[in-house]
């Protein structure tokens, strides 16, 4: 009978230390560091930091604002992310920010800095309701006004000018100065950029190394100095469909490198969407290893700007 009610009064308190701890004294996190973010929060947390540095470009409070997430390797959780969002068939807008983000802080500088052009306002007021009065052989009581006019127009260079007109060609008494006006410029917009140039196929070549991933098609894309470019779609259709892969999800072997593993026996073609040629036919290779047997070998594209 004690052994009851000691479990009955160990149940009571239990019971009464959780409503306590729940309901009337529940925990409350104030100044919380992100670091301990649930790892979907912290996902959604670099959403935020990409999208905002592909609007700002400022490397520095992007990178700042990554290591709040206490992360051992912040590129890598980058890219990590990029490759579930593919997995998971995210559109191409939202991976993109963070393959750019990550091959920025891979080469340690912004790959695409803003860019501004500056417009200017040149006003040219006229005094309104200004009176011009006649000389005196004129008749009496002749009054003239002048209508105010604006006229903006954008220039290369901001600049700002007042002029007046001519007045009338009789006599005249002196006239009351002119006030004169400035206007604000307008707001400055960003030009949209033109188009990418498009990329050739540099290369193409088999690859047979025992022990590699089998059917692995690899990519390298560069523009016409030879820099890896991230952030590219590729798009692989064959009989079994349409695939897509991304450039800078993986720095570690370059920001201009994808892949994509081949099945035996398919044919596929090849095109990159950012302005490119259809490359059709391409097969997984069978290559021979030292003991004769057979495996699958890989492919590897080289795209490049003209």
């Amino acid at each position: 009978m004690k052994i009851l009610h000691l479990l009955l009064a160990l149940l009571i308190g239990l019971g009464l230390g959780l409503a306590y701890s729940w309901y009337i004294s529940p925990v409350t996190y104030v100044d919380a560091s992100p670091a301990i973010l649930r790892s979907d929060f912290k996902d959604q947390f670099r959403d935020v930091i990409a999208a905002s540095y592909v609007s700002t470009h400022d490397l520095a409070r992007a990178r700042a604002r990554l290591s709040l997430l206490g992360d051992a390797d912040v590129i890598a959780e980058l890219s990590a992310q990029a490759q579930r969002m593919v997995a998971a068939g995210e559109s191409f807008e939202r991976i993109q920010p963070l393959a750019r983000l990550a091959a920025d802080l891979q080469q340690g500088f912004v790959s695409s800095p803003a860019t501004s052009t500056e417009f200017a306002v040149i006003s040219t007021p006229f005094a309104a309701d200004t009176p011009i009065v006649a000389s005196p052989t004129a008749a009496p009581d002749v009054t003239e006004t002048q209508s105010t006019a604006e006229t903006v127009v954008p220039t290369l260079a901001t600049a700002t000018t007042s002029t007046v007109t001519p007045t009338t060609s009789f006599a005249q008494t002196a006239l009351i100065p002119l006030a004169s006006s400035t206007f604000a410029p307008r707001p400055t917009f960003t030009p949209i950029p033109p188009p990418s140039a498009p990329f050739t196929l540099a290369s193409q070549e088999s690859i047979c190394e025992p022990g590699s991933q089998a059917g692995l098609m690899q990519f390298i894309l560069m523009d016409q100095r030879r820099i890896q470019l991230a952030g590219i779609e590729i798009v692989i259709t064959s009989n079994q469909g349409e695939d897509h892969s991304f450039t800078g999800f993986k720095p570690e072997l370059g920001n201009g490198y994808a892949d994509f593993v081949m099945q035996a026996e398919t044919v596929y073609s090849v095109r990159v969407v950012d302005g490119g040629i259809l490359i059709p036919d391409i097969i997984a290779p069978i290559c021979t290893d030292p003991n004769n047997g057979k495996y699958t070998g890989g492919v590897l594209l080289v795209f490049q700007q003209k």
